[in-house]
Order: structure tokens, then sequence, then C-alpha cells
């Protein structure tokens, strides 16, 4: 994963229920100059050509806006250039992208014409063995999230009360009084949704170096039991309500459920994350919880965050599995892909941008 200082969120997430998807708050089409939609099977360029035009608008002055791939951080689903209202997404299984407005903003990007079709023909057996037992990791990946899930929920069920709600509704509003002034005759402002971490082959990622790119006063929630939502849904009805554009990170865990709030206008965030370096505050919301009802439920709670670590943990081995099987099967169309294509059709695109 690109460790460079960089705005990267992901779009999609390996979640309980599935591969979860919003790719649909991408760029919103009726806003939108552009949107390219790549089409084409695996090691075919889709995120070589993403990177390249990316690399060539940085050179030209302009902000990127990266979209990682939750199944690969290392590899790129979407590129979003925000001042000229222009994408590239990947567009292929699991994140179906299809144009709202074909032809008027929407164009398809054939990157199937890349490969070298007699050359494929050779491997052919090869490339239809591989394919095999790929999505049977995910599955299995899903399963083990879902048995996660339901474990943090019942943890997360067990420790909140009304008074614990009451008292994270008193602290954000006490936050909002101090850090949001209230903008006069103004609409509400927009939200934006964007995954600022993932599931992934390499574990559990949150990606708070586009938070710090951002936002210079970063709030650390410290917490290990789920309850950080109602802080946030709070915030961010407050934020929108005086007037400000937000980006709402959900949990991928549990997508209903906010994590992490981002408000660039005013260089704040709120990110429910452990051991940032120098945060503007940081907010104990583990230390909000009724200490009677902690001990009391001690040791089931121990037992239900050990089960919940080990589930995660096959999680993200099955994740590593499904990864290596994508790893041979781009080994093998790589020798076959015309990548001299892929530099020539990335320098057509940015021309035309």
């Amino acid at each position: 994963m690109d460790s460079s200082p960089r705005i990267q969120y992901f779009l999609g997430a390996n979640s309980p229920s599935g591969f979860y998807s919003l790719y649909h708050e991408l760029l919103p089409a009726e806003q939108a100059r552009s949107i390219y939609i790549l089409k084409g099977g695996p090691g075919c360029g889709k995120s070589t050509l993403m990177r390249r035009v990316a690399a060539l608008a940085e050179e030209a002055g302009e902000t990127v806006e990266y979209i990682l791939c939750s199944g690969d951080p290392d590899s790129l689903d979407a590129i979003v250039l925000p001042q000229k209202q222009i994408a590239l997404v990947d567009g292929t299984a699991p994140h179906v992208v299809e144009p709202k407005y074909p032809g008027l903003v929407e164009q398809y990007v054939n990157l199937g014409a890349c490969y070298q079709k007699d050359g494929l023909q050779s491997i052919r057996q090869e490339l239809m063995s591989c394919m095999k037992g790929y999505k049977g990791c995910y599955q299995r990946a899903y399963r083990c999230l879902g048995a996660a899930a339901e474990i943090f929920e019942d943890m997360r069920c067990t420790l909140l009360t009304d008074q614990l709600e009451d008292q994270l509704a008193k602290r954000a509003k006490g936050i909002l009084q101090r850090e949001v002034p209230r903008r006069k005759n103004v609409s509400p402002g927009a939200v934006r949704q964007r995954f600022l971490g993932a599931v992934t082959h390499q574990g559990v990622l949150c990606l708070t170096q586009t938070a710090q790119v951002q936002c210079s006063k970063i709030f650390e929630l410290s917490d290990r039991w789920g309850l950080a939502y109602g802080l946030l849904s709070h915030l961010l009805a407050g934020v929108v309500n005086n007037g400000y554009d937000v980006v709402a990170c959900p949990d991928p865990m549990a997508p209903d459920r906010l994590a992490h709030l981002l408000v660039p206008e005013l260089e704040l965030a709120f990110l429910t994350a452990q051991g940032l370096e120098d945060p503007y505050r940081r907010l104990r919301l583990d230390g909000a919880v009724d200490e009677i009802l902690l001990r009391k439920n001690r040791s089931q709670l121990r037992f239900a965050q050990k089960v919940h670590t080990a589930l995660v943990e096959e999680a993200v081995h099955s994740l590593a599995q499904a990864k290596e099987m994508h790893d041979q099967l781009e080994g093998l169309y790589n020798p076959y892909v015309d990548f001299g294509l892929v530099e020539e059709t990335a320098r057509q695109i940015f021309e035309e941008l």
C-alpha cells in the first residue's frame, strides 16, 4: 500500500454480509464532467492506467483522490480529479459500474483490447484451473466476518445503556459548540461516503494519513466496544446542519454505522483509532462505560474479544489465500498484455482531460 501523504479511501469493503459497495458515491453523475469506466479482466492494466493518469495529473498540479482496492490495497479501483469533476473507475465485478448518462458523462474504456489473444490460448488450461477456488476463499472470509460481527454486536449491546447514550450526546453537543461555528443563511452541508478502513489480506487497515493530509485537528476516539457511533451520529447531524460538507466513513464491519468523520473545510476529523501521533484531542469513550456493568460482564467480554479477534484473523488468512490465487492469475496474464498500449491509452485519456 502506498504510504505517501495522499488522499486515499476505499469504496468497497469486505463486510460480514459480503462485498459492500459505495461505488455509487464515487462522483455524482449529475455533477460529473466525465467518468471513464474501465473494463477488462485480470492483469490487463486497469490499475496501471489509473496510476499513470494520476501521475500525469499530479505533474500538472491537479489534486487526485485515490480509491484503493480492499482485495489488494496496493492496487487501485478508481481515481477522482475533484477540481475537474472527472473520475476513472474499474467497472468490473465485484464493484460493477454501469453508466447513468452513457455518452454524455460516462464512457467505456476497453482494456481487454490490450490482451494478446493468441498468446493466451497457449495457456488456456492453466488459466481455467487458476480461476477455481478463488471465490471460495472470499466466501469463507465473509462467513468468519459475519460470526465476528455478531459477537462484537453482543459486546456492544451489553455495555450500551441509555445513560451512556445521553453522555455521548452531551459530549457531542459540547464539541459542536467549541469546534463548529454555525454558518448563517446557508443550506445544510453535503455528505460524501467513503470507507477510511478495510479488512484486507494485509490485516485490518485504517488510512489515517488521509485525515492527516486534510485535517490539522484530529480527535482520537478510544473505543474498544463500538460505542463511537452514538457520538459520531450526533456530530454528523450537527456539522451538516451548521452548513459544512463532510466525509462520513462507515465501519466496514458494520456499514450502517459510522466509524470516522472528516470535515475538511474546518480541518477537523474524528477517528476511531488508537496510537495516533500527537492528536488534537483524545477522548476515552471506553471510560464512559458503567464500571459496575463492566465488572459484572468482564469474563464474558474477554472471551468474546478473544473469539472476535480469532475470527477476524481467520478472515484475513482467507483473504490472503484469495490474493495469492489472484496474483497467480495476473502472473499468467501479464506476459500477454500490451502495456505499451496501456500507456498510450492513459496518455490519450489525459489529453482528453
